[in-house]
């Protein structure tokens, strides 16, 4: 039989019929395969991890096929556990892909400790804007007889004076002690005499 014959026949178009139903099967098979080792259509919901411990949390994502990965500590928020997760990426909720990494930031353990600047001789205008940008809180503020008005004589916290250099907790309170201005200057508190600074702020 010629070539030409063959290519006419009932045999070859049936050759050929079985040979493409074996190529989409072959291909449907692999599709298949691939879907099942990619989780290809899978979604997975975000759970809620916030307040969650870490270890709990990674735990967690482990279970649901998800990775953990830890950004970053985060300044100590009371409202949170120490070491419970406060942001995530994606957000709970979200649909992601197997082993899609969700990101996330975690509370300190508690309050981290400042340096207090020096203070004395300087208005209160000037520290108590400084002392608010290192994360302490204002609490009393009383007056002692003093020629310079609004000038800091002292700062304590807890009952425990405090000086230039000492450390203190973030969120502390710290209580002023400043001159009325009433006292008046006549040469023998010459000592007592502030050298002010520029407050301008």
């Amino acid at each position: 039989m010629s070539v030409i014959h063959f290519l006419k026949s009932k045999s070859f178009f049936i050759q050929l019929a079985i040979a493409f139903t074996i190529v989409i099967v072959l291909g449907f098979l692999l599709i298949q395969f691939l879907d099942f080792k990619t989780n290809h259509g899978e979604e997975i919901t975000v759970p809620d991890l916030s307040k969650m411990q870490i270890t709990i949390a990674d735990e967690k994502l482990k279970e649901l096929g998800l990775e953990l990965l830890l950004l970053d500590t985060v300044d100590y928020r009371k409202d949170m556990p120490p070491y419970s997760v406060v942001e995530q990426d994606p957000r709970a909720a979200t649909t992601v892909k197997n082993g899609r990494k969700i990101y996330v930031k975690i509370n300190s353990g508690g309050f981290t400790e400042v340096i207090l600047p020096p203070f004395k001789d300087k208005t209160y205008r000037q520290i108590s804007a400084n002392l608010k940008s290192l994360g302490l809180k204002e609490g009393r503020v009383t007056y002692r007889n003093y020629i310079a008005k609004d000038v800091v004589l002292s700062i304590s916290s807890g009952g425990k004076n405090l000086n230039a250099g000492d450390k203190i907790k973030k969120n502390s309170t710290v209580n002023f002690v400043l001159g009325d201005g009433k006292d008046v200057f006549d040469g023998t508190n010459l000592g007592e005499m502030p050298s002010i600074e520029n407050d301008s702020i």
